[in-house]
């Protein structure tokens, strides 16, 4: 049996270039380490990255056989809100760590029955939609805006008492 091509290096958005084929993930797909995946033409190869890593729409991971596999945000349910406090609305979405999408005229958020009532109580027009999910990525560097820590210092191991 012939194993699968290996993923373990990752090219982000802008730093690649070439044919590649394509795999999509949905936002919580996209949050992994080591995971078998499949491309949209059905070819299987394994990602192996040394840490979980939150990739992008348009990211590529290189593959130990050869080729490139580009990662596409996956369409998804989301809701879509608008209203004319825009601002305010994500100011509010923010302070709950919710994953965002920021667009000019709208915000898109995962489905959440709790932060939907939030919003409509603030005023939010709100709708639900299918599409590709790529929220703004954490204010403390790429990734996840629920994996940032809050002023959290890291110290030597030594540091503990270890």
């Amino acid at each position: 049996m012939e194993s699968l091509p290996l993923a373990q290096i990752l090219h982000r958005r802008g730093a690649w270039s070439g044919a590649a084929e394509t795999c999509e993930l949905d936002y919580e797909g996209r949050f992994l380490r080591r995971k078998r995946l499949t491309t949209t033409t059905g070819r299987d190869f394994v990602v192996d990255l040394p840490q979980t890593t939150s990739l992008d729409d348009g990211d590529a991971l290189e593959l130990s056989k050869g080729g490139l596999v580009e990662i596409r945000a996956a369409e998804e349910a989301v809701l879509v809100v608008t209203g004319s406090a825009l601002a305010r609305l994500a100011w509010h979405i923010g302070n709950r760590h919710t994953p965002c999408q920021i667009e000019t005229e709208r915000l898109l958020i995962r489905q959440d029955p709790v932060i939907r009532d939030m919003l409509t109580r603030l005023g939010a027009e709100i709708r639900e939609a299918t599409a590709p999910f790529t929220p703004e990525g954490g204010a403390y560097g790429h990734g996840r805006t629920h994996a940032h820590e809050h002023g959290h210092v890291h110290h030597p191991a030594d540091a503990h008492g270890h």
